[in-house]
């Protein structure tokens, strides 16, 4: 499959200023099934300097710097990738006790994985509510993951473009939020069982809701399989209709763009997102 995809970030100032460095997560990360053809960001206004670096976390992080006022901001985006189909499921999961939940990695892997481990947004309701599916999924892990997929796929899905992603106990009560709220609460299900798990931010092709803005899912990881793609918003695991930005323990360090400015401004956001 030949995806193209455009995004646009424009934001305007009511008067002139400073802007600070900007942090870039609109890089797509490479996966087997998965290669990059062609990149193109444009900047305007025109910046001083771009760096592009690999972040603590492994993903493509491009830093840009500004030397004058402005009072407007335009970020474009825009890649071709060839995704192949794959199979998700085609693993074995070894240790062959890690077959069950829950859990521990080996000492070398758990050691690595402890950010992806940490219990936010654990509570005992959350606790309760990951061990009945795993109960219902006879404590399988394969199991676990696709029928808590299944759970938080049959909430009430809203559209909530800015803020932080809901508490997972929230979304758990009120069962209805967004991709991120629903990415969240998969996360710490898992955790709460000790699978490592991660925010994933990016862009999902095919889906007419989810086309045209930033998309959340989860990644687990998996002795034997590696990280593995679970999006709870459309009950399925991870596909070659997905594509990936940004990819960490704290959801609120996925933002496409991020960075200060300097001056007595309102700022306003434009963004719009096309596959072509």
């Amino acid at each position: 499959m030949h995806l193209h995809v455009r995004h646009e970030s424009e934001y305007t100032y009511d008067f002139p200023v400073a802007l600070g460095p900007q942090t870039l997560y609109l890089y797509p990360r490479m996966y087997p099934y998965q290669r990059l053809l062609d990149y193109q960001l444009t900047i305007d206004p025109k910046p001083s300097r771009v760096v592009r670096n690999i972040d603590v976390e492994g993903n493509v992080q491009q830093l840009v710097y500004f030397d004058h006022p402005t009072k407007h901001l335009c970020v474009t985006a825009e890649m071709q990738l060839q995704s192949d189909e794959f199979n998700s499921f085609d693993f074995v999961l070894f240790p062959f006790e890690t077959q069950m939940v829950p859990f521990r990695y080996p000492k070398s892997v758990e050691d690595i994985l402890q950010p992806y481990l940490e219990r936010i947004g654990v509570t005992p309701r959350v606790d309760d509510w990951a061990r009945q599916i795993a109960a219902s999924a006879s404590w399988q892990t394969t199991g676990f993951l696709t029928t808590l997929n299944q759970k938080i796929r049959e909430f009430t899905y809203e559209i909530r473009e800015l803020g932080a992603p809901f508490p997972p106990e929230q979304t758990l009560i009120l069962r209805r939020g967004s991709c991120r709220d629903y990415t969240t609460l998969f996360i710490a299900a898992c955790r709460s069982l000790g699978i490592g798990a991660r925010f994933v931010s990016g862009y999902l092709f095919g889906n007419p809701q989810q086309e045209h803005q930033l998309h959340a899912w989860a990644e687990v990881y998996l002795p034997g399989a590696g990280w593995r793609g679970f999006d709870p918003t459309e009950g399925s695991v991870v596909v070659n209709r997905h594509v990936f930005l940004t990819s960490t323990a704290k959801p609120e360090l996925a933002a496409p763009i991020s960075g200060t400015f300097v001056g007595q401004a309102n700022s306003t956001l434009r963004s719009e997102l096309t596959f072509l």
